[in-house]
C-alpha cells in the first residue's frame, strides 16, 4: 500500500483553508477522499483506505493510510462531520467484557465522548458517541463511524502520537478532518 505524501506547505494550506486554529504543537490532519483514483473514479469510497492521516508536529511527520468513513452504508450509521475535533488517549473496545480485546487508541475528548456526525438516511447533524481513532482491519476498514488506520501502520502511528503528546505535555490532540475537493 502506497503511503500518502504531503508537504508541510500543503498541510498548512489545508489547516488555513479549514479556518481552524490548532494551538497544540502535535496534531492529526485527516483528508477524506485523499485518493480519488482507487475505488470508484473521482469519488470518496467506503470500505477502503482511500483517505489519509498525517501526524504532524515539530520535527514530526508520520503519514498513514486511513479511513474516515463508515465501512458500509447502513441506515443510521454515523459519519464524522469535517472540522476540528479533540481526542485523548484511551482504549478501543472499552466496554467489551473481554479485556484482551481492548487496546490503546484515541477517544473523543468531550464530557460525554460525543462528536458531531451525519447519519445515513437522516437529515441534519446529531451526536455520535465513541467515534474513536483506532486500528482498522485487513478485510474491512472496521468502522461503524470511527476513524481507522491501516493495521500495518497503526502501532507506529499510535505510539508516536502518544510519545510526542507526552513530550509536549498534551493531554489532548487536535484532529482536523477536511474533505479533498
Amino acid at each position: 500500500m502506497k503511503q500518502p505524501t504531503l508537504t508541510a506547505a500543503e498541510a498548512n494550506n489545508f489547516v488555513r483553508l479549514s479556518g481552524s486554529s490548532i494551538i497544540e504543537p502535535v496534531y492529526i490532519l485527516a483528508i477524506r477522499g485523499y485518493y480519488k483514483n482507487i475505488g470508484k473514479p473521482a469519488e470518496n469510497d467506503r470500505g477502503i483506505y482511500d483517505d489519509a492521516m498525517f501526524l504532524i508536529g515539530p520535527d514530526l511527520y508520520v503519514p498513514v493510510n486511513g479511513n474516515t468513513d463508515p465501512s458500509r452504508y447502513k441506515p443510521g450509521i454515523a459519519k464524522l462531520v469535517p472540522g476540528l475535533h479533540y481526542y485523548k488517549k484511551g482504549l478501543h473496545h472499552l466496554s467489551d467484557p473481554d479485556p484482551r480485546k481492548r487496546y490503546p487508541a484515541f477517544r473523543p475528548d468531550t464530557a460525554d465522548e460525543s462528536l458531531p456526525v451525519t447519519r445515513d438516511g437522516q437529515q441534519g447533524i446529531s451526536k455520535g458517541y465513541a467515534i474513536n481513532i483506532h486500528k482498522g482491519g485487513y478485510s474491512s476498514t472496521s468502522s461503524e463511524g470511527c476513524q481507522t488506520v491501516y493495521p500495518d501502520q497503526w502501532l507506529r502511528f499510535q505510539q508516536m502520537a502518544y510519545r510526542t503528546m507526552d513530550e509536549y505535555g498534551q493531554k489532548r490532540i487536535g484532529y482536523l478532518l477536511v474533505e479533498n475537493g
